[in-house]
């Protein structure tokens, strides 16, 4: 496979599916923000939660828009980019993704639309019932992309079929309940909760600055500071769990977050700060906090988290395995009935991914020599510099989310919204939410090679047979289609928050009639 096809293949899905993640967490988060404020206006009648729910439904119809968009044109390279990899496990990997356009797409899309249109057209328990299921429909479609990205970080519920030479399912239940999917899931979703609190909460800063909006924005604000509080901590205990779970599936990619290069006694210390020096494989300025790690990772005082070099051991054992399983393969090639060689590969079967690994040296891994094994051993370590550092800052957001968070919290419960200090720090922190949810996604993905299916295929043979032309072409016209949208949300998005709750379309005599109705129902702000 052409080495520069495959780095030119990854950097153009890194780009699409992480400019797709701009909107996934923000619909997931507001989505549930409007199910929220909508509930309060069909409690208490007041319109004020009526203009809140039109408003920010404005901005989440925009950017669930743009997702569509740009989530659809994704899914098609893995027939252009990876054709070699849909053939190999396309049995398995295609079946979230359908139903996710069986079961949430088309159930998200519909119940979208009646939210739209559905404001004088639906009874208010109606439509209320019809904002919720866009909320759910948001997750669930979350839940099944999830379980297909799981299956890539753990793959259950599917063998290898030395007769097809491909991956196939044997259950489907166990790849909807892949322990990783799930943990997955939760934490992606209480980040995309996060996200909107952050996005709603910045953008009633700024109205209060302003001194505009102000009873919108202080109901907006309270709602955001109150929700985002729950869901930044929830991060942090899912997060714990999503730990737990890739120490158990994952362990290079626990040692290589850590910059863990030496197995430590339990329980191991995590490094708060250092700088991993990966020539000489050691961590150079350390400030570590005792136990941290390993009662993190392993919830235990006595289990030992590997280190890197335990770890490439272990991984040179299994190239040899693999290499058996290779030569029983090839076997059956030439004789599908040779019993022997079915025994044989029973046997190793599991470790035939770290076999898969000489081949990008060697047409034949037969042939390798022990240096070439124990160059395909060193190959499992992911670049441990960028996952060290991008896991830290992730983490240093989300500290930041909660303290953010508990100062608004105590503020809208003291009506202290005129601290301009605090408003000033909800407005600086929009971007953070989306820098936090990239890192998580670039520590996932990034900390999973050499595998696109963990210890199963390699990357680089998952690849198309398709010159570097081409997908430098298709790359070119991504990233310019890709700005040209990037520039449209933008627009749109600062247009409608600068117009405010005027944006959401009511002549202005129905507001003012409302406004009216409002003043014989006093409230306190």
């Amino acid at each position: 496979m052409n080495a520069d096809v495959i780095e030119l293949s990854r950097l153009q899905f890194a780009l699409t599916a992480m400019y797709h993640f701009l909107f996934v967490p923000l619909t997931l988060g507001l989505s549930f923000l409007l199910a929220i404020m909508e509930s309060v206006w069909v409690m208490t009648g007041r319109t004020v939660w009526r203009d809140m729910t039109r408003f920010w439904g404005k901005l989440f119809g925009i950017n669930f828009a743009m997702g569509v968009a740009t989530g659809i044109t994704m899914e098609f390279q893995f027939g252009t980019n990876w054709a070699y990899y849909s053939h190999f496990v396309g049995d398995i990997f295609g079946a979230p993704l359908a139903l996710e356009g069986l079961t949430a797409f088309f159930l998200e899309s519909t119940f979208v639309g009646l939210f739209f249109f559905g404001w004088d057209r639906l009874r208010p328990v109606t439509h209320l019932a019809v904002t919720w299921l866009v909320a759910f429909g948001s997750s669930l479609s979350a839940v099944w992309i999830l379980i297909a990205n799981g299956w890539m970080q753990n793959p259950v519920g599917s063998a290898f079929n030395p007769d097809t030479v491909r991956m196939e399912l044997t259950s489907l239940w166990d790849v909807i309940f892949n322990p990783v999917a799930q943990a997955k899931f939760v934490h992606t979703a209480s980040a995309g909760y996060v996200t909107g609190s952050v996005f709603v909460l910045a953008i009633s800063a700024w109205y209060l600055l302003r001194g505009r909006d102000v009873a919108f924005a202080k109901r907006s604000f309270a709602v955001a500071a109150a929700f985002g509080l729950a869901s930044a901590l929830s991060v942090v205990v899912l997060g714990d769990e999503s730990g737990y779970v890739a120490t158990e599936h994952q362990k290079m990619k626990i040692a290589g977050i850590e910059a863990m290069w030496d197995t430590e006694s339990a329980p191991a210390a995590f490094t708060l700060f250092g700088i991993p020096d990966t020539e000489a494989r050691i961590t150079r300025y350390a400030v570590r906090i005792p136990w941290v790690l390993g009662l993190i990772a392993t919830r235990s005082l006595d289990q030992q988290l590997p280190g890197i070099r335990e770890l490439v051991a272990h991984d040179r054992e299994r190239v040899a395995s693999g290499l058996i399983a290779w030569d029983a393969v090839r076997r059956l090639r030439h004789d599908p009935a040779d019993p022997q060689a079915r025994e044989q590969l029973a046997r190793h079967v599991h470790d035939l991914g770290y076999g898969f690994l000489l081949r990008r040296w060697i047409d034949d891994p037969r042939a390798a020599t022990p240096e070439l094994i124990d160059k395909a051993a060193q190959s499992t370590v992911p670049g441990v510099l960028p996952l060290f550092f991008a896991f830290r800052v992730m983490v240093l957001f989300g500290a930041w989310f909660i303290v953010l968070f508990a100062m608004a919290v105590w503020a809208a419960s003291v009506r202290a919204f005129d601290r301009r200090w605090l408003l000033w720090a909800a407005l600086l922190s929009l971007p953070l939410p989306w820098l936090a949810s990239e890192l998580g996604w670039f520590v996932a993905e990034y900390g999973r090679q050499p595998w696109v299916i963990e210890g199963v295929m390699p990357t680089f043979l998952g690849g198309s047979t398709v010159g570097p032309a081409r997908v430098w072409t298709s790359l070119a016209v991504f990233v310019a289609f890709y700005s040209a949208l990037l520039v449209i949300e933008l627009f749109l998005m600062v247009k409608f928050a600068r117009l405010g709750p005027s944006a959401t379309g009511e002549p202005p005599a129905a507001r003012a009639r409302r406004a009216g109705a409002d003043a014989l129902m006093p409230e306190q702000e």
